[in-house]
């Protein structure tokens, strides 16, 4: 134990802690178990499960566990504080913020308020569970892990998944392209280890900073994201500094020996199980955590992907990439989303205003070129809700025509984990399907949405007095007369068209009087 201190002012370390969001959450939103259960029952009930869930009883030791936490785009927009609708536009809001600093003492930081080093330091002692059946073994899957990069001195924040191999060792997934993996690689080759503090349990945006890949120093996005300074203490048994609020964290190194420890299967984020890689073994040194912690699990795989936290997570990183490309591509980018039945990153949906002809071709471009991952680009226009599964494949219907507006281009860098690929492809394919009205093109009363009449305008005596004022589409001539159901306005256009007075426009239809 380590007793307190007095907390600096402005270090509010019980704001943006998980357990804070979790208590939070209505009954709408949070399934709670406070009836003892096995770590084997866990991903049963988290499994399509819309809400986020509490254990509160759960292994051996009666420990606390959250999971699907970030599962459901409204637990992602609460805890950035607006609606979802707003989601997006908040992110880039607060990309643009400086990040800011209070360095606490390990007596100041709730983190440290239990320390386990040396034999004391065991995972598996912790509350983690098998996720999916034919899984290599219980993953501690919430693991935002926290590195320096010796050539830059900067920190590096990342999200991956560790095996657990034995009380003091995990394996870890470093086989995919990321920026952990260059540091990692580049200290291998001066034969040393790297050192490691991995957060587990923390606030949902700290989990999808750690989802970005951005220039500078990766701890100071989490500050940029929390819009409001960010509290740290330097881990115990290393140099790195870790957010002072989170639940707990687990300091140790990958060894210097590299690749050499079979690691997998795993279930995927894309639904499919990733197999056995060989990769490094992560050494722990220590585990440090607050006296009420509550641990964390991120539900990855499935059949309802839509409801995992990782494919919110990376829907939104999709939509953040997306837009930042779009916003150089084209003049006026209107919504993105990334569909997270698939991942949160195959299928895009990008509605814009056209200004000039090859706009719609110029967002597939920027978006086939500005993630890896993305395979298949739907463009419509602004009178489209992207959100919309019902809006989109109407529009996807309607407005295709598939000799001219699906395109196809190959020879791009796609996911690995792809599996549509063989197993000797290096590069793959991409799809774009405008769906917009063709540019610059008549658009009268067939390309107009039907929708429920309004009944608004200005009032006249009869339908004649209304049609001296101009042409009117039926719903204006009720409005004009204050029709309740539109029998006079039926008979009082009879008795117009039997005088000769009465006409129609050819395309739109409004009634008009004859030679107006």
């Amino acid at each position: 134990m380590i007793s307190a201190e007095r907390t600096p002012a402005g270090a509010d370390t019980e704001r943006f802690r998980l357990r804070t969001f979790v208590d939070a959450l209505d009954a709408e939103q949070l399934e709670r178990h406070d009836e003892p259960l096995t770590l084997a029952a866990v991903a049963a009930i988290l499994e399509g499960n819309p809400r986020a869930v509490l254990f509160n009883n759960v292994g051996p030791a009666a420990q606390s566990l959250a999971g699907n936490v970030l599962g459901s785009r409204a637990r992602v927009a609460r805890a950035f504080g607006v609606p979802p609708e707003q989601l997006l536009a908040e992110i880039l809001r607060r990309l643009k913020r400086k990040p800011e600093f209070i360095e606490l003492t390990s007596a100041q930081a709730p983190v440290q308020q239990i320390v386990r080093t040396g034999a004391d330091a065991d995972v598996t002692a912790l509350p983690v569970h098998l996720q999916h059946g034919r899984d290599g073994g219980p993953y501690i899957s919430a693991a935002l892990d926290i590195s320096i990069d010796a050539a830059t001195g900067l920190s590096n924040v990342g999200l991956r998944r560790l095996m657990l191999r034995g009380r003091h060792e995990t394996g870890i997934d470093l086989v995919a392209v990321s920026d952990l993996r260059n540091i990692y690689r580049a200290a291998i080759e001066r034969g040393e280890r790297l050192p490691l503090s991995v957060v587990v349990g923390s606030h949902p945006i700290d989990y999808f900073a750690a989802t970005m890949r951005l220039p500078g120093d990766e701890l100071g996005l989490i500050s940029s994201l929390r819009d409001a300074p960010l509290a740290t203490v330097k881990s115990v048994t290393n140099d790195i500094r870790v957010p002072a609020d989170a639940e707990y964290v687990i300091e140790g190194y990958l060894g210097s020996e590299g690749y050499i420890e079979s690691e997998g299967p795993f279930g995927e984020f894309l639904g499919y199980y990733g197999g056995v890689k060989t990769n490094p073994v992560f050494h722990v040194t220590a585990i440090t955590q607050r006296r009420d912690a509550l641990f964390q699990t991120l539900s990855i795989s499935g059949k309802t992907l839509s409801r995992t936290d990782t494919a919110q997570l990376t829907t939104l990183r999709t939509e953040v990439l997306v837009w930042r490309a779009l916003e150089i591509a084209i003049r006026e980018p209107v919504a993105v989303y990334a569909s997270p039945a698939t991942g949160g990153v195959y299928n895009v949906r990008v509605a814009i205003r056209q200004r000039n002809p090859g706009e719609a071709r110029n967002a597939m471009s920027a978006v086939f070129a500005c993630m890896a991952n993305v395979k298949n680009v739907f463009v419509v226009d602004p009178d489209i809700d992207v959100f919309s599964d019902e809006q989109m494949e109407w529009a996807f219907a309607t407005r295709l025509r598939p000799d001219r507006d699906v395109h196809v281009e190959t020879g791009f860098r796609v996911a690995p984990l792809d599996p549509t690929l063989g197993a000797d492809d290096k590069v793959g394919s991409k799809a774009g399907f405008d769906l917009t009205l063709p540019f610059g093109g008549v658009r009268g009363l067939e390309f107009s949405l039907p929708e429920a009449p309004a009944f608004t305008g200005p009032r006249f005596a009869s339908v004649r007095d209304a049609l001296l004022d101009g042409p009117k589409y039926f719903e204006q001539l009720m409005a004009a007369l204050g029709s309740a159901d539109g029998r006079e306005v039926v008979v009082m256009l009879d008795d117009l068209r039997r005088a000769g007075e009465l006409g129609r426009e050819p395309n739109e239809g409004r009634y008009l009087l004859s030679g107006s």
